[in-house]
C-alpha cells in the first residue's frame, strides 16, 4: 500500500485491532482508553451532550440521525413530563442486515471501546442502567463483552460511585432473540422486556416512552464507540475529517467481488472509487456492475456512481441511502434478478408478520421474482413488481418494508432488460453461479 493510500485512512476505532489481545482491558488502557471517561465523569451532563452535538456526530446505524440531538430529548427535570422516571441508555448490536458486518469485529476487537462510550453516554443522558442488546447467534461476541464489562467492573469502571464522582452506571449484556426484526429499535425494547420482537406504533417515541416505558437512548455500536475518541479529541479534531455536515470517520464494509475485502475506516465522504483502490481493486478479471451503499435494503447503484462522495447527503442525492455503509461489490457475472431474489426471500422470511403490506408484499414479490429467477417470468410482471413495491412502500409499519422495496425498484430502474430475459431464459443460464462466486470450489474428498 502507498504512502498516499495510507494518508486516506483514519484508524480510530480500529487503531489498536491488531495489537495482542487488544480485546483486554490492560490492552485497552495501554492506549490511552478509559481516559475520556475520566474527562467525561467531571463534566456536567448537559455540556457533555452539548459536546457530542457539536462535534456534528451522527447515528452510524442506518438514518443519520444527529446523536447529540437525540441525547437532548431525554428529559432530565423531575418537572417535566417523564422527568421522574429513571433514564435508559440502549445499544442496539442486533446487527444482521446481510453485507453489514462492521459492529461485530469491532466488539470482538476492541470491546472496552464500546463499553467506555456506554458510561459516557449513559453519564450525559443521566441514566443508572445501560443495556448492550447483541444478537444471539454471536455467542462469541456475547462472551466477549461480558468479559469485557467483567473486567470493567473490577476497575471501577462499572458500578456505584464511579471513581469517587458519585455517578452510578450498571452494564446488562443482553443476548437477543435472533431475528431481524429486533434490530428496529422499538422490537428490540419489546424484545429486551421479554415479549414478542415487533414494532410499536409511535408516538410516543422511545424518548418519551422507551424501555419499560421511561425515556430511552437507543444508539448503534459504531455510534457510542465514536464517543470517547470526541471527548479526547474535541470537536474541531473530529470536524478536521468528513464532510461539513457528515463529520467524522467511519467504518466502511467492503466485501464482494473485491481483491482484500474487509472493513476500512476512512472519513465520511470518501468514494467507492477511492476504497475499491485501497482493497487492491476488483477481483481479476472483474469489472463493477452495481454495489450497495449502505447494505441490502438501500437502493443499488451502478459504475456511474463510482465518484459519489460516501456521506449523508451526496448518497441521497444519488437516489440512495449511506445506511450502515455495507458497500456489497458486485462484477458483471452477477444476475441481478437473482441477488435480489435472495435479499427478498431474506426479508420475507424475517417479516415480523405484524403489517399486512409487510406479511403478504413480500411474499407476492418473491413469488413473483422466483419466477423471472427461472426464466418463467409472466407478462405484467414487471409492473406487477413495482405495483407491489409501490403498495408496501411508505404503509408498512416499519422501515423493513421499505427496505425490501429499495432493491427491487432500482434493479428494474438500472437493469430492466434483465428482469425482461427472466420472461424466457433463466439467470442460471444468463449468468452461470459458478462464475460469480466469490470461493473456490469444495472438491469431493474436501476443502480444496
Amino acid at each position: 500500500m502507498t504512502e498516499s493510500k495510507v494518508d486516506v485512512l483514519t484508524p480510530v476505532l480500529t487503531r489498536n485491532w491488531g495489537d495482542d489481545r487488544a480485546w483486554t482491558l490492560a490492552a485497552y488502557e495501554d492506549q490511552g482508553g478509559y481516559e475520556g471517561l475520566t474527562q467525561a465523569l467531571a463534566m456536567d451532563p448537559a455540556d457533555l451532550t452539548e459536546l457530542v452535538k457539536d462535534s456534528g456526530l451522527r447515528g452510524r446505524g442506518g438514518a443519520g440521525f444527529p446523536t447529540g440531538m437525540k441525547w437532548g430529548f431525554i428529559p432530565h427535570d423531575p418537572d417535566q413530563p417523564g422527568g421522574a422516571k429513571p433514564n435508559y441508555l440502549v445499544v442496539n448490536a442486533d446487527e444482521s442486515e446481510p453485507g453489514t458486518c462492521k459492529d461485530i469485529p469491532l466488539m470482538m476487537a476492541s470491546p472496552h471501546t464500546l463499553i467506555e462510550g456506554v458510561i459516557i453516554a449513559a453519564h450525559a443522558i443521566r441514566a443508572n442502567t445501560a443495556f448492550i442488546y447483541v444478537r444471539g447467534e454471536v455467542l462469541h461476541v456475547v462472551r466477549r463483552l461480558q468479559a469485557a464489562c467483567r473486567e470493567a467492573y473490577a476497575a471501577g469502571h462499572l458500578g456505584q460511585d464511579i471513581h469517587g464522582t458519585g455517578v452510578d452506571v450498571e452494564l446488562v449484556i443482553h443476548a437477543g432473540a435472533g431475528a431481524y426484526i429486533c434490530g428496529e429499535e422499538t422490537a428490540l425494547l419489546d424484545s429486551l422486556e421479554g415479549r414478542r420482537g415487533q414494532p410499536r406504533l409511535r408516538p410516543p417515541f422511545p424518548a418519551v416512552e422507551g424501555l419499560y416505558a421511561s425515556p430511552t437512548v437507543i444508539n448503534n455500536v459504531e455510534t457510542i464507540a465514536s464517543v470517547p475518541s470526541i471527548v479526547t479529541g474535541g470537536i474541531d479534531w473530529f470536524g478536521s475529517m468528513g464532510t461539513e455536515k457528515s463529520k467524522g470517520y467511519t467504518l466502511y464494509s467492503l466485501s464482494g467481488h473485491v481483491k482484500a475485502p474487509g472493513q476500512y475506516e476512512a472519513p465520511l465522504g470518501i468514494t467507492l472509487r477511492e476504497l475499491l483502490d485501497l482493497g487492491g481493486g476488483m477481483r481479476d478479471g472483474g469489472e463493477l456492475k452495481f454495489w450497495t451503499p449502505g447494505g441490502s435494503s438501500t437502493p443499488i447503484l451502478t459504475a456511474e456512481h463510482l465518484d459519489v462522495p460516501l456521506d449523508y447527503e451526496a448518497v441521497g442525492a444519488a437516489g440512495s441511502m449511506l445506511g450502515t455503509k455495507a458497500l456489497q461489490v458486485f462484477d458483471q457475472t452477477t444476475s441481478v434478478v437473482r441477488c435480489v431474489l435472495r435479499w427478498t426471500e431474506f426479508y420475507k422470511h424475517e417479516s415480523c408478520g405484524k403489517c399486512t403490506p409487510c406479511r403478504e408484499g413480500t411474499w407476492w414479490l418473491v413469488q413473483t421474482l422466483q419466477r423471472l429467477d427461472s426464466g418463467q417470468g409472466e407478462p405484467g410482471d414487471i409492473e406487477l413488481l413495482l405495483d407491489l413495491c409501490d403498495n408496501i412502500l411508505g404503509r408498512s409499519f416499519c422501515a423493513l418494508g421499505d427496505g425490501a422495496t429499495s432493491p427491487i425498484t432500482s434493479a428494474i430502474e438500472y437493469f430492466r432488460e434483465e428482469f425482461e430475459s427472466g420472461m424466457h431464459t433463466p439467470s442460471s443460464v444468463l449468468f452461470p453461479p459458478a462464475a460469480s462466486t466469490v470461493f473456490a470450489p469444495v472438491a469431493a474428498g474436501g476443502v480444496s
